[in-house]
């Protein structure tokens, strides 16, 4: 799975000067909308560390009642994309290793998280661990929300590859013409909640008072 991961990172710097395209298609529009509104609330006063956060997009909208909020990514080619957005003054950037977490000040405990389109790009043999270096970062009672495409985007990015692990690729064209196969799984909340388990209180699955269909958004409270 090391090859993988190293491919997508390669694939997403080679994408960053051209990233934010996906966000302008018109079916969305609404919906990212809705998302947009919805989500700076959910972090209002709280301290956020925002993993893979690439190109900044949803930034100006979650960060803009937080408390402070630390944006990491281990691609300086879309970190430098989002550092020059007029983004709240709470915004802080990080290049940091989202699988280890090592740059992180050890005794720093945040009191929320956020990931737009991370989950999908973790093999599912690694997504246990994740959630728990994850959580080791966040106090008691902190506010998780993951944010990501929905199974509908395969409709124009077909499944192209199915391992023995059962994760699922797609296979990518850049303007450059290079191909590239990238990782993306599509989960269900009930396999997102069987594998958090008592970790998670209150799980909520797509309840932002607007239908999705783009886009799916888990949130809960770490126990």
């Amino acid at each position: 799975m090391g090859d993988v991961v190293q491919s997508m990172q390669a694939y997403y710097a080679q994408r960053a000067a051209v990233y934010e395209r996906v966000y302008h298609k018109p079916e969305r529009q609404d919906e990212l909308r809705a998302l947009e509104a919805w989500i700076g609330p959910r972090f209002a006063g709280r301290d956020v560390l925002e993993v893979a956060s690439g190109t900044g997009w949803w930034l100006p909208h979650a960060a803009r009642h937080a408390r402070a909020w630390l944006a990491t990514d281990l691609n300086e080619e879309t970190l430098a994309i989002a550092r020059v957005k007029a983004l709240p003054a709470c915004v802080r950037f990080a290049t940091l290793d989202a699988y280890a977490f090592d740059g992180l000040d050890v005794s720093r405990r945040f009191d929320a998280a956020f990931a737009g389109c991370w989950w999908s790009h973790v093999p599912l043999a690694r997504l246990g661990c994740w959630l728990e270096a994850l959580h080791a970062r966040l106090a008691p009672g902190a506010r998780v929300v993951f944010l990501d495409n929905s199974f509908v985007q395969a409709s124009h990015l077909p499944i192209t590859r199915r391992d023995a692990e059962g994760n699922t690729y797609q296979q990518r064209t850049l303007d450059d013409g290079s191909v590239h196969e990238v990782l993306k799984n599509f989960p269900r909340f009930e396999q997102a909640r069987a594998l958090l388990g008592p970790r998670a209180r209150q799980a909520r699955w797509n309840d932002i008072g607007h239908p999705l269909v783009h886009y799916w958004v888990l949130e809960y409270e770490l126990a």
